[in-house]
């Protein structure tokens, strides 16, 4: 083999006999915070623009954000001048705070503060690194000379504030790569800092714990959230937020697991943009939420317009399979999967149920602006109920149970015989063609129907119904009559005059295809020939009458032209 696992080591479990997050549940949203213009940006190929950046910020604020981190003011002069564009516009609304991210070192932090003049509410973020890793092989500092660096900065945050009075001035700490640090450590340093800034419970400090890189399992994260929140001195003092990587690609389950344990904040990007393998996917995480019947407190409705502002501002792409948004979420090829999804919306509209409950759609993608008409496409793996699905969904014809079977089997040979994916259009021209465009060699060309008073055999009135029409065959008009119980009797008697191959009668089904007085109806007949083959015709007119006797005409066509099964 060419490589060697022995070279990792497993990461050492948290002890922690008393944990309890294991027997908790989310019952409420965190407090959100985007990261998507610090982290998300600096991690793209091509960093958005300012002009960019003030796009993607108005959508987060329509999504709902209220905690937004801008970037890094201090490391550049684009970055200083998206943050100034911000307040000089007065785009920042009151509700919003605005959060900036610096390293534990003096010039960094003093301009960060010159950026932020004017502005009404402010997060200033600090951190430096505390990992045994960094400490031991990038800074070679030990553990007292990094608290050092944490206090400094800490210490002079809190003296140019005070020259900042008309600024809403709160403090996050950030640990970096807590994942790598040894929890007393990080207890350590945190409380160091918490000694020079005296957070109170109306005035609290955050303290941001990163995965910085994901290094184990979700379990083991909750663990170590839930160890600091129990060893952390004036617990009632600080706001525990989150900021996990996707290295291993739980990002999203370990800020569950960690909420579970104690924590009261998340950072994250839309999609999961971020270093690497990215962040916390905050619409994944948002929406898992909404489907457990817990309000996330943002709105991802209008789904498609976030990813098209999304991909334009950032350049990246949304994967097909992405949760909830990707384009084949909501899709399904799977004939029996087809089927389920069908009932399932059919039982869910007609039951009056509160609570959705559909196969193999764990949300409603309604929810997210998404439309039932992308659920199910049809390819080669598909059923006859996702093709029956789509007419009805798409287009209004609601086949009969029998014709399923008839007309999926249509499909599949294109499928097959192509390897591709129809759309719903496309199924919808094959079926005009196999159905409503067949008018040869029988067709319609005029007809009047009479109720009629005879006298049966016992010489007892009975009523009757009789026909008079006009067909075309084979280009010769034939004029025909007939009687029955009632119009289709009738024409199937008037046609026993003809060459028309004799037919038996099976089924018929009819309905509306729209509402509204001006809505044509749809007729489906079922018959079988003297070889007792059988198949359906469809007549579409906006008398029920001559639909019935278009779809009668439909089923002879069918049958004579060799396209019955």
């Amino acid at each position: 083999m060419s490589y060697d696992h022995r070279k990792y080591k497993p990461f050492p479990p948290v002890s922690l006999p008393d944990r309890t997050w294991p027997e908790k549940t989310i019952t409420k949203a965190p407090r959100w915070c985007s990261v998507d213009l610090r982290d998300g940006n600096q991690a793209l190929p091509v960093p958005m623009s300012v002009e960019e950046k003030l796009e993607l910020f108005d959508l987060l604020l329509k999504i709902g954000f209220k905690e937004i981190e801008i970037g890094f003011p201090s490391a550049s002069q684009t970055e200083y001048d998206y943050l100034r564009t911000l307040i000089d516009r007065n785009l920042i609304p009151d509700d919003v705070t605005i959060q900036l991210l610096t390293q534990s070192r003096e010039h960094l932090i003093r301009r960060s503060f010159e950026a932020i003049r004017g502005c009404k509410n402010v997060v200033m973020h600090f951190y430096n690194s505390t990992s045994t890793v960094q400490r031991n092989v990038v800074f070679k500092k030990d553990r007292e000379e990094i608290i050092k660096i944490a206090v400094e900065g800490a210490k002079l945050i809190k003296e140019i504030a005070a020259e900042y009075p008309d600024t809403n001035l709160s403090y996050e700490y950030s640990p970096e790569s807590f994942t790598g640090t040894e929890l007393d450590f990080a207890v350590e340093i945190c409380e160091a800092v918490m000694d020079v800034l005296e957070p109170t419970p109306e005035k609290k400090l955050i303290l941001n714990l990163p995965a910085t890189v994901e290094m184990h399992t979700p379990n083991i994260h909750a663990d170590q959230i839930e160890w600091f929140s129990k060893n952390i001195k004036n617990r009632d003092c600080v706001d525990i937020s989150l900021h996990t990587h996707n290295d291993r690609g739980t990002g999203v389950a370990a800020a569950e697991l960690a909420l579970m344990a104690g924590a009261d904040r998340v950072e994250g990007t839309l999609f999961g943009n971020g270093e690497r393998t990215g962040n916390t996917d905050l619409i994944t995480m948002a929406m898992n939420l909404y489907s457990q019947g817990v309000d996330p407190c943002l709105d991802f409705s209008d789904i498609e317009h976030i990813s098209n502002v999304y991909k334009r501002c950032t350049r990246m792409n949304v994967h097909e399979r992405h949760p909830y948004v990707g384009e084949l979420v909501y899709t399904a090829f799977s004939g029996s999967h087809q089927d389920a999804i069908k009932k399932g919306l059919d039982h869910y509209k007609t039951a009056g149920s509160s609570f959705w409950d559909v196969p193999y759609l764990p949300l409603d993608p309604s929810d997210l602006g998404r439309e039932y008409e992308a659920i199910i496409r049809i390819n080669s793996q598909s059923g006859k109920g996702g093709v029956a699905y789509i007419l009805d969904s798409q287009f209004g014809y609601k086949l009969p149970k029998a014709m399923h079977p008839e007309f999926s089997r249509k499909i599949q040979k294109i499928t097959d015989e192509t390897g591709k994916e129809l759309k719903g259009k496309e199924i919808f021209e094959q079926f005009s063609k196999e159905y409503l465009e067949v008018k040869e060699p029988w067709a319609l060309v005029n007809y009047e129907i009479n109720a009629r008073l005879d006298v049966n055999d016992a010489g007892e009135e009975v009523q009757s119904v009789g026909i008079s029409c006009s067909l075309k065959y084979k280009g010769e008009v034939l004029k025909l009559e007939g009687t029955g119980n009632g119009p289709i009797d009738a024409f199937f008697h008037a046609l026993q005059s003809t060459s028309a191959p004799k037919l038996h009668f099976i089924s018929y089904d009819e309905h509306a295809l729209s509402e509204g007085a001006d809505s044509q109806a749809v007729c489906y007949i079922q018959v079988a020939d003297s070889k007792g083959r059988s198949n359906f015709g469809v007549g579409v007119d906006n008398s029920i009458n001559a639909a019935s006797l278009k779809a009668l005409l439909c089923a002879l066509d069918r049958i004579e032209a060799g396209l019955a099964d």
